[in-house]
């Protein structure tokens, strides 16, 4: 069943972060989770959690993802977690440049430079999970492809769980962190599912190449395979 997303994309100059309103998450509209959730022994982060441990959670879903794939000699389960990381992830990176690095930057005294820094990484970062998102299981280059991704993905993760994000929590009141958190799980359910490293990267250009290349992702996960053993 389809719904009717309402967006409201305002234009205005860039408020500090600690006086931004608590009830106008960046995007609004009847949204409910995703069915295709992470399933692990770690546990799952509610709606209600800090931005920090939700950052933290999603970085571990990538990892076990990809340890599926690494572990496996079955080339139909690779292509099922294939999918399922490609899923994750392209989200993820989107959902980080609508949300929190805009905080980032009201927030922090350095947060344009670390902002530009972390978008820069997104891009290689994107770059190889075209390549690796458009290669069968069965092709040579699909775990070493895998692998060049993680390492860089592992570097520019730990620096913003070290470093960046705690400085950004630091700022925050619980309420904000929560409100940021409720916010990035809203972006999520409709961003592009696929990477599109030639997209634009910057507000308030990327949010709209999203939401155009968004409903077509969409319709092409409904003919893959996932991990629970359906077609998205």
């Amino acid at each position: 069943m389809l719904r009717i997303l309402t967006i409201r994309l305002q234009i205005a100059p860039k408020p500090h972060l600690m006086a931004m309103k608590k009830d106008q998450p960046l995007f609004c509209g009847n949204i409910e989770p995703q069915e295709r959730t992470f399933k692990s022994t770690a546990s799952t982060p509610s709606f209600h959690t800090r931005i920090l441990p939700t950052i933290k959670h999603d970085h571990q879903e990538l990892v076990y993802h990809s340890q599926k794939i690494f572990t496996s000699t079955n080339p139909d389960e690779q292509t099922r977690y294939q999918n399922q990381f490609t899923w994750e992830l392209a989200r993820h990176l989107i959902g980080e440049e609508l949300v929190v690095y805009p905080a980032i930057i009201a927030s922090l005294s350095d947060g344009q430079e670390a902002a530009d820094r972390n978008r820069m990484e997104h891009q290689g970062i994107k770059e190889k999970l075209k390549i690796f998102q458009d290669l069968a299981s069965t092709d040579p280059r699909f775990v070493p492809t895998l692998r060049g991704l993680m390492d860089d993905f592992g570097i520019h993760a730990r620096h913003e769980e070290d470093v960046e994000l705690p400085r950004l929590e630091s700022m925050l009141s619980k309420d904000e962190s929560v409100e940021m958190t409720k916010s990035l799980d809203r972006t999520k359910v409709f961003v592009p599912s696929r990477s599109h490293p030639h997209s634009p990267v910057k507000p308030p250009f990327e949010s709209v190449a999203g939401l155009i290349t968004a409903p077509i992702d969409s319709v092409a996960d409904l003919f893959r395979k996932w991990p629970d053993g359906k077609k998205g």
